[in-house]
Protein backbone atom coordinates (compact mmCIF):
# COMPACT_ATOMS: atom_id res chain seq x y z
CA UNK A 1 0.00 0.00 0.00
CA UNK A 2 1.35 3.27 -1.32
CA UNK A 3 0.92 6.57 1.74
CA UNK A 4 -0.93 9.29 0.48
CA UNK A 5 -0.96 13.00 1.87
CA UNK A 6 -3.90 15.19 1.22
CA UNK A 7 -4.23 18.65 1.59
CA UNK A 8 -7.64 19.01 3.57
CA UNK A 9 -7.12 22.75 3.87
CA UNK A 10 -4.38 25.19 3.70
CA UNK A 11 -3.14 24.43 7.48
CA UNK A 12 -3.69 20.44 7.29
CA UNK A 13 -2.12 17.45 6.08
CA UNK A 14 -3.36 14.10 6.33
CA UNK A 15 -1.25 10.94 6.18
CA UNK A 16 -2.98 7.85 5.19
CA UNK A 17 -1.72 4.39 5.05
CA UNK A 18 1.90 3.27 5.64
CA UNK A 19 4.40 5.61 8.08
CA UNK A 20 7.68 3.85 7.77
CA UNK A 21 10.75 2.92 6.59
CA UNK A 22 9.54 1.77 3.35
CA UNK A 23 7.49 5.06 3.01
CA UNK A 24 10.04 7.53 4.90
CA UNK A 25 11.62 9.08 1.89
CA UNK A 26 8.59 9.84 0.30
CA UNK A 27 6.75 11.24 3.03
CA UNK A 28 9.30 12.70 4.33
CA UNK A 29 9.43 15.07 1.25
CA UNK A 30 5.57 15.54 1.50
CA UNK A 31 5.65 16.88 5.33
CA UNK A 32 8.68 19.16 4.90
CA UNK A 33 6.64 20.31 1.34
CA UNK A 34 3.92 20.76 3.81
CA UNK A 35 5.74 22.51 6.21
CA UNK A 36 7.40 24.70 3.70
CA UNK A 37 4.45 26.06 2.09
CA UNK A 38 3.04 27.02 5.34
CA UNK A 39 5.64 29.51 5.99
CA UNK A 40 4.24 32.36 7.02
CA UNK A 41 0.80 31.30 7.73
CA UNK A 42 -0.60 34.59 9.15
CA UNK A 43 -2.06 31.71 11.88
CA UNK A 44 1.06 30.06 12.79
CA UNK A 45 -0.74 26.72 13.21
CA UNK A 46 -0.64 23.55 11.55
CA UNK A 47 -2.26 20.35 11.80
CA UNK A 48 -1.15 16.77 10.61
CA UNK A 49 -3.71 14.23 10.69
CA UNK A 50 -2.99 10.60 11.53
CA UNK A 51 -6.41 9.05 11.72
CA UNK A 52 -5.95 7.00 9.13
CA UNK A 53 -2.31 5.83 9.33
CA UNK A 54 -2.30 1.74 9.12
CA UNK A 55 1.49 1.77 10.54
CA UNK A 56 3.95 3.05 11.52
CA UNK A 57 7.34 2.21 12.77
CA UNK A 58 10.48 4.21 14.40
CA UNK A 59 11.28 5.95 10.73
CA UNK A 60 7.48 7.58 10.89
CA UNK A 61 8.38 8.51 14.77
CA UNK A 62 11.55 10.25 13.58
CA UNK A 63 9.51 11.67 11.08
CA UNK A 64 7.28 13.23 13.57
CA UNK A 65 9.86 14.27 15.48
CA UNK A 66 11.69 16.26 12.28
CA UNK A 67 8.07 17.87 11.53
CA UNK A 68 7.76 19.26 15.07
CA UNK A 69 11.02 20.74 14.86
CA UNK A 70 11.33 21.99 11.44
CA UNK A 71 7.31 23.60 12.08
CA UNK A 72 9.23 25.36 15.16
CA UNK A 73 12.16 26.85 12.68
CA UNK A 74 9.48 27.97 10.46
CA UNK A 75 7.96 29.94 13.71
CA UNK A 76 4.57 26.94 13.34
CA UNK A 77 2.54 25.33 15.96
CA UNK A 78 2.15 21.85 14.59
CA UNK A 79 -0.31 19.93 15.74
CA UNK A 80 -1.07 16.09 15.49
CA UNK A 81 -4.63 15.22 15.16
CA UNK A 82 -6.72 12.08 15.09
CA UNK A 83 -4.21 9.17 15.69
CA UNK A 84 -4.82 6.04 14.53
CA UNK A 85 -4.99 3.01 16.97
CA UNK A 86 -1.25 2.01 15.71
CA UNK A 87 0.05 5.77 15.99
CA UNK A 88 -1.30 5.57 19.50
CA UNK A 89 0.40 2.07 20.42
CA UNK A 90 3.91 3.40 19.05
CA UNK A 91 3.86 6.52 21.04
CA UNK A 92 2.92 4.66 24.34
CA UNK A 93 5.47 1.95 23.50
CA UNK A 94 7.98 4.50 22.62
CA UNK A 95 7.32 7.34 25.61
CA UNK A 96 7.08 9.60 23.33
CA UNK A 97 3.32 11.31 23.70
CA UNK A 98 4.71 13.86 25.56
CA UNK A 99 7.07 14.47 22.87
CA UNK A 100 4.91 14.25 20.02
CA UNK A 101 1.66 15.81 21.27
CA UNK A 102 -0.16 17.20 24.22
CA UNK A 103 -2.78 15.02 24.99
CA UNK A 104 -4.09 11.88 22.92
CA UNK A 105 -7.18 10.10 23.28
CA UNK A 106 -9.17 7.17 22.45
CA UNK A 107 -12.54 7.74 21.49
CA UNK A 108 -15.23 5.82 22.71
CA UNK A 109 -16.68 4.04 19.49
CA UNK A 110 -12.75 3.11 19.61
CA UNK A 111 -11.14 5.62 17.18
CA UNK A 112 -8.62 7.81 18.56
CA UNK A 113 -8.37 11.34 18.45
CA UNK A 114 -6.75 14.32 19.89
CA UNK A 115 -8.69 17.18 21.98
Amino acid sequence: MHPHANFKAASRLDIEGEFNIFTAQEMKTRLLGFIEAQTGNTAGQIEIGLANVTEIDTAGLQLMLLARREAAQAHLTLRFTGHSHAVVDLLDLSNLTAQLDDQVLVAPQGHPHHD
